[in-house]
């Protein structure tokens, strides 16, 4: 995704002080043995964060803290949580025990915020509201962080796995004009975990095929069926059980959940944890190696309005990570990380679609794939579309105007704009797709996806979305450029995104300064850390904590190393070295250690010091 940098909270508003404590992969056998971590059982271990069930178990300065009368709003459901809104000397406190459980990899706080003021300063803070676990400020916010709605909040809380502590907001105002700091929805989720670990490291279940049958309504934006999953238990250790990510449940809330599972078959279904975006099916027989099985559920996808990556902007819906999807078990565990707004999450091994879309004649409707449209019932069409060897599958649909070409090595190329999009807009994005298309695949490897669709709205806010063999776009060359590139990293050579964002950005994002002929001529000069604990090679779970820093490391930074290993290696020897390492991984899955080990081999330098320097962990 090339983001558009989120606004940043003014100097000293945001101290996040935990750390995750972190396993290095080189710690010897014994070391590991020595201790044996208590196993993760994931779990959201807020109660009543949505303040419908009364007060209980929170503890609150005053009766009128947890209320739903008029003055705000609930983000869901009626009641909140008001803390001040005074207007003169007064202080607010919201608080609650909460167990986190032990050998979880990430436990990551969130929560709803809304702040209004009557001040009207741009540059003091003058009331503020104090997020608090254990004695441990985690964030503060004041009036300068107004915001017309509320605006969701994550910090990570790894480091306080195993404990029993206090989570508290408190709130101040001083002597006069009124800010009020409104929370909803609070949650705590732990996933991950390191015990017990499967036996190898191989990743599984493995080969997923999907079929899905779905129907829209008249708008396109409501869509119900059936989806059913086959798979394979790749790993010597057992299945028991596997999860689906349900990742567009960020966007609503446990209680209306825009992604319904329901009917399951071929297992049992659990609650959903991880903000409801990860469920647990457990199996009916332990998975031995080498064998398959396939659950079956009854699908409800339910379209918010805005124009985002899963949202409608009036009668365009853009459908990115609708359908539930395997997650990853590896050496590490079950992948079962939240979702993130800053960047991506994302984690899945490459899979085979088959997805019928019934729907409205007047809908176009592009999708991941190879799509053939038939007639339908009386004025619908049924858009069937197939793909292979890909890691999710996104579709849009509404009343686009649609333009087509072939770019000059074969691989045809769809453009669909909303209203408002200029013909000239269109065609020029068409043209950009068709030349950035062949120059990524030129040097990394052919196009393997048949067509290619672009999606352009010059309302999405975070510039363009990559889905393999869709893309969501503005109208921007270089943001166009980027996206295509995204097709060989993440698409084709895989990697976790929320662990290793780097590996998809920072590649891509290097890709897209080759493409559009740009060296990086001394872009590392201009770097300048933020802290000792600012890496290229950080998780999303930093970079949620930091994400003014985001798009600056992974991106920027991360691009002008692999320009600076260029001109280590030279860029004979770095071109050989991007080429061989997508073949080699080619609808695989990366990770720093492979790569690093990669480029040592493609040179007689010794890197240790180049990795060091440029924050490359791993």
């Amino acid at each position: 995704m090339r983001s558009t940098p989120h606004k940043a909270l003014g100097a000293g508003a945001l101290t996040v002080a935990a750390v995750a404590a972190l396993v290095l992969p080189g710690t010897p056998a014994a070391a590991r043995q020595a201790t044996v971590p208590a196993a993760c059982t994931p779990a959201q271990v807020v109660a009543n964060g949505g303040f419908e069930s009364g007060t209980s178990p929170w503890s609150t300065s005053s009766s009128t803290v947890i209320t739903s009368r008029s003055g705000q709003t609930a983000h869901g459901g009626s009641s909140y949580a008001w803390l001040d809104g005074v207007g003169g000397t007064h202080t607010d406190t919201l608080s609650q025990s909460v167990t986190i459980p032990a050998g979880c990899d990430a436990a990551t706080l969130t929560f709803w915020l809304h702040i209004d003021t009557a001040e009207t300063t741009s540059s003091v803070a003058y009331d503020k509201l104090t997020a608090k676990i254990g004695g441990t400020t985690l964030a503060t916010y004041s009036n300068l962080d107004k915001a017309t709605g509320y605006v969701r909040k994550s910090i990570d809380v790894s480091a306080y796995a195993g404990q029993t502590v206090s989570l508290s907001f408190t709130g101040t105002e001083d002597s006069s004009l009124q800010t009020s700091f409104v929370l909803d929805d609070i949650a705590l989720d732990t996933s991950g975990g390191t015990a017990p670990p499967p036996a190898d490291s191989t990743r599984t279940p493995a080969a997923p095929s999907y079929t899905v049958n779905l129907s829209s309504d008249a708008s396109g934006t409501v869509w119900t069926g059936h989806e059913g999953v086959t798979f394979t238990n790749a790993s010597a250790t057992a299945l028991n059980e596997v999860y689906l990510r349900l990742w567009d449940n960020y966007h609503g809330t446990c209680d209306a959940m825009p992604i319904r599972v329901s009917n399951v078959t071929g297992g049992t279904a659990g609650t959903p944890t991880v903000d409801c975006t990860a469920l647990k099916i457990d199996l009916p027989a332990p998975l031995a190696q080498g064998q398959s099985a396939t659950l079956g559920f009854d699908l409800g996808i339910t379209v918010p309005s805005g124009a985002d990556r899963f949202g409608h902007d009036g009668a365009y819906s853009f459908i990115g990570n609708a359908l539930p999807v395997l997650a990853v078990r590896d050496s590490a565990g079950w992948h079962l990380d939240p979702y993130t707004n800053n960047g991506e999450s994302f984690y899945s091994l490459a899979a085979d679609f088959k997805v019928t879309l019934d729907h409205p004649s007047g809908l176009l409707v592009p999708a991941t794939g190879t799509s053939t449209d038939t007639p339908g019932s009386s004025g619908r069409t049924v858009t069937t579309a197939t793909a292979s060897k890909v890691r999710d599958f996104a579709w849009a649909a509404g009343p686009f105007t649609k333009i087509s070409g072939t770019s000059p090595a074969g691989v045809a190329v769809n453009v669909y704009s909303v209203s408002g999009i200029s013909s000239s807009s269109a065609q020029s994005m068409l043209s950009t797709a068709k030349s950035a298309v062949d120059a990524h695949a030129a040097r990394f490897g052919a196009y393997p996806y048949g067509e290619l669709d672009a999606v352009l709205d010059d309302n999405y806010w975070f510039g363009g979305m990559e889905y393999p063999g869709f893309v969501l776009d503005v109208v921007s060359s270089t943001a166009l450029t980027h996206e295509i590139g995204h097709q060989w990293w993440y698409g084709i050579v895989g990697d976790d995104e929320y662990n290793s964002p780097w590996l998809d950005e920072a590649f891509t994002d290097y890709a897209t300064d080759l493409a559009l002929g740009k060296t990086g001529t001394n872009c590392w000069n201009s770097v300048s850390w933020a802290s000792g604990a600012e890496k290229i090679t950080n998780s999303m779970a930093y970079w949620d904590a930091h994400s003014s820093r985001y798009s600056t490391v992974v991106y920027g930074y991360g691009k002008c190393a692999l320009h600076d290993l260029r001109r280590v290696l030279g860029d004979t020897a770095m071109a050989k070295l991007l080429k061989d390492y997508a073949t080699a991984h080619w609808y695989g899955v990366s990770s720093t250690a492979e790569f690093k080990a990669a480029a040592q081999a493609a040179t007689s330098t010794d890197l240790t010091s180049f990795w060091t320097q440029h924050r490359i962990d791993g």
